[in-house]
C-alpha cells in the first residue's frame, strides 16, 4: 500500500532528541481504512465513520453490500505490486515508520475574493501624490492585436479553496494504537480537513 486517508487535527510542538530542538509538527489522524476494491492498480479505501442515514441511498447500498460500516470519505490509492488485498482489510497508520517521507494532498485555506495584489504579489503602482492608481489592475488588453485580453492573465478573483500537494514531508511520530501520525511542518488546509498521506515519490 502507497498511502492511507487521514483527517488533521491540529499543530503543535515536540522534542526531538536527536537534534535537541523543538520541531513544528501537524497532528494527523490516520486511519484505519477499510479496504472497499481492490482494481488493476488501485485500492479504493474508506475513512470517517458516519451514520447511514446520512448517505445518498446508492452510496449506502454499496456499503451494505460489501458488509462493511459506512465512510464518509472514499479515495483510491496506488497498491504495492507484489502484494494480496482482500476487501474488508484495515490498513492502519503503521504503514509509515519514523523517519519516513510522505505527500500529503488536501484543499487549501479558502480566502475568498482577493485583489491582485494579494493574490499574485503585484507590485503595485506609483504610490506618489497624484497617482490614483496605487493599488489598481490598470490597462489589461494589447491595444489592436490581439485586441482582447490575453487567456490565463492574472486578474482579481476567488484565491485559496484548490487541491494542493504538499511533498517530503517528515514523518516524526506514528502512535499506532490512537491512530496519529506526527508530521514535520504544516500541511494543506483547516482543521478536520480530510487529507491523502501517500509515501514520497522523490523522497526516500
Amino acid at each position: 500500500m502507497t498511502g492511507i486517508l487521514g483527517k488533521k487535527i491540529g499543530m503543535t510542538q515536540v522534542f526531538a532528541v536527536d537534534s535537541k530542538k523543538m520541531v513544528p509538527v501537524t497532528a494527523i489522524e490516520a486511519g484505519p481504512c477499510p479496504i472497499l476494491a481492490v482494481k488493476d492498480k488501485h485500492i479504493q479505501l474508506g475513512f470517517g465513520p458516519v451514520a447511514e442515514k446520512r448517505l445518498k441511498k446508492p452510496i449506502a447500498k454499496y456499503f451494505a453490500k460489501l458488509n462493511i460500516a459506512p465512510h464518509k470519505i472514499i479515495k483510491e490509492v496506488l497498491k504495492e505490486s507484489g502484494k494480496e488485498y482482500k476487501v474488508g482489510e484495515e490498513v492502519k497508520v503503521d504503514l509509515f515508520k519514523t523517519g519516513d517521507f510522505v505527500d500529503i494532498t488536501g484543499t487549501s485555506l479558502g480566502k475568498g475574493f482577493q485583489g491582485g495584489m494579494k493574490r499574485w504579489n503585484w507590485k503595485g503602482g506609483p504610490r506618489t501624490r497624484g497617482s490614483t492608481s496605487h493599488r489598481r489592475v490598470g490597462s489589461l488588453g494589447s491595444s489592436t492585436t490581439p485586441g482582447r485580453v490575453w487567456k490565463g492573465h492574472h486578474m482579481p478573483g476567488h484565491m485559496g479553496a484548490c487541491r494542493v500537494t504538499v511533498q517530503n514531508l517528515e514523518v516524526v511520530k506514528v502512535d499506532a494504537q490512537n491512530n496519529l501520525l506526527l508530521v514535520k511542518g504544516a500541511v494543506p488546509g483547516y482543521k478536520n480537513n480530510y487529507l491523502v498521506i501517500k509515501k514520497a515519490k522523490k523522497k526516500k
